[in-house]
């Protein structure tokens, strides 16, 4: 691949994998695009992306080229593998020989499921939001590291890390807008219920002609006798629907008006 074109597609993909605040964002889908960048700006066999929690795995996403090779080697890494030393460390782990890696003993399960799908080298990098981890980028490769000079390892390396970068800051502002998001629906729930509240409160005072205090007493010890939300009271009131007499019996005034 050209330098020219990569530096373009590299930007793009960045781009990409920034822009997480759209409506129906799933992150399996989310993970495996950044996943599928890296296969295409590496020439790789496979990618994928282990999200991970109080160091265990919580989520799994793989490229859509050799998805199934990418989550099973992913999956393999339950007792150790690139992804959880990169993690671990917070640092990439450099290009590794998967048969020396294996003769070595390091990852074992990992290893030798690597080998049973023909991956020659792996290398990984973290998912990292300044101090924040949240899981590795594992890339597997079908050349060996030594075949590619070592400016290349280094770019690659860096790309892998932009890629990574770029998801970790999507993840966040998706956090982030998610958090929001919620944040404003509950405000916005508790603004309506407190003016059908003071809608109910108002209609009664005038209907009973009390104070506003009594009527909303009278709202508020009806709903704790009958264990209902006082917005479900108020809601009633509002409707038509509640029980006048019961509501004026709780106020403590009496058909005629105020005892």
């Amino acid at each position: 691949m050209r330098d020219a074109t990569r530096e373009i597609r590299l930007a793009s993909a960045l781009v990409e994998a920034a822009d997480t605040l759209v409506e129906g964002f799933e992150a399996p889908r989310y993970l495996q695009r950044v996943s599928d960048h890296c296969v295409e700006l590496l020439n790789a066999r496979a990618a994928g992306v282990m999200l991970v929690d109080g160091g265990r795995s919580v989520s799994l996403a793989a490229s859509s080229r050799h998805e199934q090779v990418a989550l099973d080697l992913l999956e393999a890494q339950h007792g150790g593998g690139p992804c959880l030393d990169s993690y671990g460390s917070g640092e990439p782990v450099p290009p590794v020989s998967i048969r020396t890696a294996h003769a070595d003993a390091r990852w074992p399960d990992f290893t030798e499921r690597a080998l049973m799908h023909d991956i020659v080298t792996t290398f990984a990098v973290p998912l990292r939001r300044r101090e924040n981890l949240l899981g590795a980028l594992n890339v597997f490769v079908p050349t060996l590291p030594g075949t590619t000079a070592a400016g290349d390892v280094t770019s690659e390396l860096h790309v892998a890390q932009a890629l990574a970068d770029a998801a970790a800051l999507g993840l966040h502002n998706r956090g982030t807008y998610a958090e929001y998001r919620a944040l404003s629906g509950q405000l916005q729930k508790a603004l309506s219920s407190r003016v059908r509240i003071e809608q109910a409160k108002g209609r009664l005072a005038e209907r009973w002609s009390v104070h506003a205090d009594q009527a909303f007493m009278a709202l508020r010890q009806y709903a704790r006798r009958h264990r209902l939300p006082l917005d479900q009271v108020a809601s009633a009131v509002i409707e038509g629907v509640a029980d006048d007499a019961e509501l004026r019996r709780e106020s403590g005034t009496g058909a005629d008006g105020p005892a």
